[in-house]
């Protein structure tokens, strides 16, 4: 193993652990707290939509400035902040139910109380990395903390499922608040000293988000890559609103039943992203943008050919190929994005991305409730998945079709870097 692997780097090791504590928690959480809703609290289409909607609100309603005030801070202190505060709100909800007094407004509340933290923790993160590790080592880097990202989703849902089962949903997402503190912890330890923010240039708030935009939509490549992801995300967004409903109630799965299912698929993520770097090796980084997902995203639709029976699997198996185009498009697009940024705009090139991508998830998991009620949780499973393999064509058809790998005058200089 090369001794520059990042591997023998202390602190990218801590953050590593720390991001897998958090996304046990995440994985752990989207399958508790929906299903937490379904069963103790009886919660309807709409309301599962709701729910859906919460957990990623704060990616539509406070995107943009995110990414000013992420560029205006150190980020390590400020993911420590966010993975303190989810752990405390997260741990509220099995309290009250204890206590007899969980309702589901309790739940939408926290949810999106946490999506709040989610926003900055994740701004932060993805404008962190580059500093830590140096940007020829991004794709080793976002490889690596992907793994940790589809380990827990092949694990985490089937453990949410199986505590749902075994003592309640709720105490499952007591593990959730827990991960969370405990990411906290090791990211506490990290010593490398981070960069100060860049100085502020007194234009405001509104200039310094329009500058950010500016840059994301100003870049061909960087369009249809926020276009395509958006796409996708609105149609998963409704899909997840009506996810656990129909493993539940159309396909009649208990608790531990909807969490192997999940867990099943994860692995097709987990593959994804134990050969991301060979993916991008083999065909390239821009290429890879495209072609993965133009060869698995469209197995989704093997997801509403499922029914009760030996048919399960074709919901599996279709969630499966799903992730694991999921994963190496996400790879590939993400740290295409961080390498060609300068510094000083990390922040908002991250938080515009995000606002535009992960905005739109409020919005689907909204319409996957309205169009559960009117049309039915099956129907909403047809439409999502069409969606979902469409949202290829931005990309497809965009200039990125033409390329192998990021052009070379994309790449950041250092004058560049120190203008933001």
């Amino acid at each position: 193993m090369p001794r520059d692997s990042l591997w023998f780097h202390r602190d990218f090791r801590l953050l590593w652990a720390g991001d897998t504590a958090s996304q046990f928690g995440t994985f752990v959480g989207r399958t508790a707290l929906p299903l937490l809703a379904a069963t103790t609290l009886a919660a309807t289409p709409l309301q599962m939509g709701l729910l859906t909607a919460s957990e990623n609100a704060a990616f539509l309603l406070l995107g943009l400035p995110a990414g000013v005030w992420v560029d205006r801070m150190r980020r390590r202190p400020l993911m420590l902040r966010a993975d303190l505060v989810r752990g405390v709100l997260l741990l509220s909800v099995p309290l009250a139910w204890w206590a007899d007094l969980l309702s589901l407004p309790q739940l939408i509340v926290v949810a999106l109380l946490v999506s709040v933290c989610t926003l900055f923790f994740d701004v932060a993160y993805q404008s962190y990395l580059p500093s830590l590790v140096g940007r020829s080592r991004l794709v080793e880097g976002n490889s690596k903390l992907q793994v940790s990202q589809s380990v827990a989703q092949v694990s985490g849902p089937g453990l949410a499922g199986a505590l749902a089962q075994l003592l309640g949903a709720a105490n499952a997402v007591a593990t959730v608040g827990l991960s969370y503190l405990g990411s906290a912890a090791l990211l506490g330890r990290i010593r490398t000293s981070e960069p100060p923010p860049s100085p502020r240039t007194g234009i405001g708030l509104r200039a310094e988000v329009a500058e950010g935009l500016r840059f994301v939509f100003g870049n061909r490549h960087l369009r249809a890559i926020t276009a395509c992801t958006a796409s996708g995300n609105f149609a998963a967004g409704a899909f997840t609103g009506v996810e656990v409903l129909f493993l539940s109630r159309e396909l009649r799965l208990p608790a531990a039943g909807v969490g192997a299912v999940l867990a099943v698929a994860g692995v097709g993520g987990l593959l994804g992203a134990l050969t991301a770097s060979r993916w991008l090796r083999w065909i390239g980084q821009a290429r890879a943008v495209w072609l993965v997902p133009l060869l698995t995203w469209p197995a989704h639709l093997l997801v509403p050919l499922a029914e009760p029976g030996w048919r399960v699997t074709f919901a599996a198996l279709g969630l499966a190929v799903f992730g694991y185009g999921v994963v190496v498009y996400n790879v590939a697009q993400v740290s295409y994005r961080q390498a060609i940024c300068p510094d000083g705009l990390l922040g908002r090139m991250n938080a515009s991305v995000r606002f535009v991508v992960w905005g739109v998830l409020p919005l689907g998991g909204l319409l996957g409730g309205v169009l559960g009620e009117w049309l039915g949780v099956r129907a909403t499973v047809w439409i999502t998945s069409v969606a979902l393999a469409a949202a290829v064509l931005w990309v497809l058809c965009s200039p990125l079709r033409r390329l192998r790998d990021i052009p070379a005058g994309q790449l950041p200089t250092a004058t560049q870097n120190s203008r933001s």
